[in-house]
């Protein structure tokens, strides 16, 4: 355990950061997920740009790599455009 005030905050600081990290990863996950599940073009169209700005969160936050957003991005919007 640590001994320090400043590295006892910093345990407090980096589990809230961590907690926060992970219901913003896991909630643009089951974005995804329900988007990839819609078979309905206007139903996707209303949700891509929802999708599309979590996960431009989650790049800024360096949460996930800029590299994995971008190819789900264009893999989503792929397949709203393949929707009839």
């Amino acid at each position: 355990m640590a001994n320090h005030k400043s590295a006892l905050k910093r345990i407090r600081q980096s589990d809230k950061r961590r907690l926060l990290n992970k219901y913003q990863h896991k909630t643009a996950r089951n974005a995804v997920k329900v988007l990839r599940s819609t078979s309905k073009k206007k139903e996707a169209i209303s949700l891509l740009p929802k999708v599309v700005a979590m996960l431009d969160k989650l790049t800024k936050r360096n949460i996930i790599h800029k590299n994995k957003a971008a190819n789900l991005k264009s893999k989503l919007t792929k397949h709203v455009n393949a929707l009839a």
